[in-house]
């Protein structure tokens, strides 16, 4: 099979992943101007990105009695300080705006009989948003001037001089190439899943905490096109429901379950309740010898099961009926718990890229919001729209000023898509490839898992187990070469385990370069295991030479307003 059809789109704004963030830049962008917007998206924009599935609360909002400046100090804590506190502020002060949006489009927020909205602690409310993709696909999809291409992969940006002209790619179903030429390009692809062995094995590996679809593209195509990158080095390892790796947030906060051991002591307290120490407590019990560990819902009330049982079936229903099945409700039964795999996700934790206020990378019109932006934690869903809105704004704002195009990227952007197309083609035109991609995959997960702090080291590491990972991933690098494609779809496969081995060489040249651990079980470091003051500082990286190079940056606070000088 070989590439025969070529397409060459020319737009204003494109928009790479139709996600949250993605589709809400595109809503604020036609909704301060007229222009062109294509939305690239790899899967179906109605049910593509980490909100696909549903959820079952706003987790980023200011209730009542607090303040954007709150959820900022909230999410320095949480992450010991190393975030940009400048962009936690920008996103902060428009969480509440982007949730009443929403509303507005159908979204249905409980309230209570004085017509508040129902908090779920500090910074929560309650939602039913099952629906909530569909709703912000269906706003985007009545734009005009809006083109949205479902099942197109994008594969690499066309940089020059350190400035975006757009990207290319492939159609999945059918066997044409894109060369999309856009003044501005906002990345909002998510973070990366799958560099890790997971929790379950053989069919059921993808039941997993991040979308198993999110291979870290964005952060692979800003990484090789040389973008500067922030904050690898704080993994994100989630403490869900054993077995179901559904949310346990639900239960701890819907409920008020503690972390118990297996003897029935409650252990949070005693490691500290920051999203890493809550792992950390249950790796430590279990590997003392108090596990197995749990949530204990053990003589909640019949309304409380009821609103569990409920609540999961929004986001998670693996878990309702786990307990269906079992026979026994959550106050029968107390629920296992165990960390996940390592994951890259910039919603979470600070990793993903450099950017400054406005989301602008240090690529000249390349932007990034949501999971693939880094430095600003704790976003969720609607910090995600929230930093697509910010995006957005300035997008608009820089195409005001623009001044014409220049003849000779046409021609650089051409060249660049002619040699893409051959590189897809040589992979469609192999039939005597050694390896498979899944089988490249799955010998990444095994070097990641044993060398680089995956589960099966609970998610420990020193500098010869990292120098052993940083060999034996460029090894594969050379080996996945000269895989092959019997279709397209095979081809997609193969360009997500470019992205993903692409991502595991910054990872690891990141926890190498943190030479503490200021996060347990995130980058729990066995040659460096206490905290220092020394270490308060950004590591960064950027590629140069095919080598990732280390950037050491001071802290930004958020009066600072950080912004490239490049």
């Amino acid at each position: 099979m070989q590439i025969e059809n070529k397409k060459v789109l020319k737009t204003d704004v494109l928009i790479i992943g139709g996600g949250t963030a993605g589709c809400y830049a595109a809503l604020t962008i036609r909704e301060k101007s007229d222009y062109s917007v294509i939305i690239a998206e790899k899967a179906n924009i109605k049910r593509s990105g980490c909100l696909a599935a549903g959820v079952n609360a706003i987790n980023a909002y200011i209730v009542k009695g607090q303040t954007p400046e709150d959820y900022v100090n909230y999410a320095k804590k949480d992450a010991d300080n190393i975030v940009r506190e400048d962009l936690l502020m920008t996103m902060s002060e428009c969480l509440n705006e982007v949730t009443a949006k929403m509303e507005k489009l159908g979204l249905v927020i409980l309230k209570d009989e004085n017509g508040e909205y129902v908090a779920r602690g500090n910074r929560n409310i309650k939602i039913n948003g099952e629906n909530m993709k569909p709703l912000l696909a269906d706003a985007v999809e009545k734009l005009n001037d809006v083109t949205v291409i479902n099942h197109l992969n994008i594969t690499d940006y066309i940089v020059e001089n350190n400035k975006i002209l757009g990207a290319v790619g492939f159609s999945i179903e059918d066997n044409t190439a894109y060369e999309i030429r856009a003044k501005k390009v906002l990345c909002a692809t998510g973070g990366a899943s799958g560099l890790y062995r997971p929790n379950n094995p053989g069919f059921s590996r993808h039941k997993m905490w991040y979308s198993p679809f999110n291979t870290g593209a964005g952060y692979a195509m800003g990484i090789i096109g040389g973008a500067e990158m922030t904050t690898f080095e704080m993994r994100f390892i989630a403490l869900r429901c054993k077995d179901t790796i559904a949310p346990t947030g639900t239960i701890a906060q819907g409920v008020g379950a503690k972390q118990i051991n297996s003897k029935g002591e409650v252990y949070e307290d005693k490691y500290g309740l920051t999203t890493s120490e809550r792992v950390y407590g249950t790796v430590m019990e279990n590997l003392e010898g108090r596990g197995p560990c749990y949530l204990r819902t053990e003589g909640i009330s019949e309304e409380q099961d009821e609103s569990l049982k409920k609540a999961y079936l929004n986001m998670a229903p693996s878990q309702t009926l786990k307990w269906l099945e079992s026979g026994k409700n959550p106050s029968e039964q107390n629920v296992e718990i165990e960390g996940t795999e390592p994951y890259i996700v910039g919603g979470h934790t600070a990793s993903g890229y450099w950017v400054d206020t406005k989301r602008e990378t240090t690529i000249h019109g390349l932007y990034a919001a949501g999971d693939v932006a880094g430095g600003c934690p704790q976003k969720y869903v609607t910090g995600a729209m929230a930093e697509g809105e910010i995006a957005a704004i300035n997008i608009v704002d820089t195409l005001n000023k623009s001044t014409d195009e220049d003849l000779d990227e046409d021609k650089m952007a051409d060249l660049i898509f002619k040699e893409k197309v051959k590189e897809y083609n040589d992979y469609l035109g192999r039939d005597d490839a050694v390896f498979t991609a899944e089988a490249l995959e799955e010998a990444m997960q095994k070097v990641m898992d044993n060398y680089a702090g995956g589960i099966s080291t609970h998610y420990q590491f020193n500098g010869k187990q990292l120098k052993l990972a940083k060999e034996k991933i460029n090894q594969l690098i050379s080996l996945s070469k000269d895989i092959a494609a019997s279709d397209m779809h095979e081809l997609m496969f193969v360009y997500e385990l470019r992205e993903r081995l692409t991502v595991c060489l910054s990872v690891i040249a990141h926890l190498e370069a943190r030479k503490e651990t200021r996060w347990h079980s995130f980058a729990e470091n066995l040659d460096y295991p206490e905290k220092s003051d020394e270490w308060l500082k950004y590591v960064n990286s950027k590629m140069e030479d095919g080598e990732i190079k280390i950037i050491f940056r001071d802290l930004v606070g958020r009066e600072e307003q950080y912004e490239h000088k490049n």
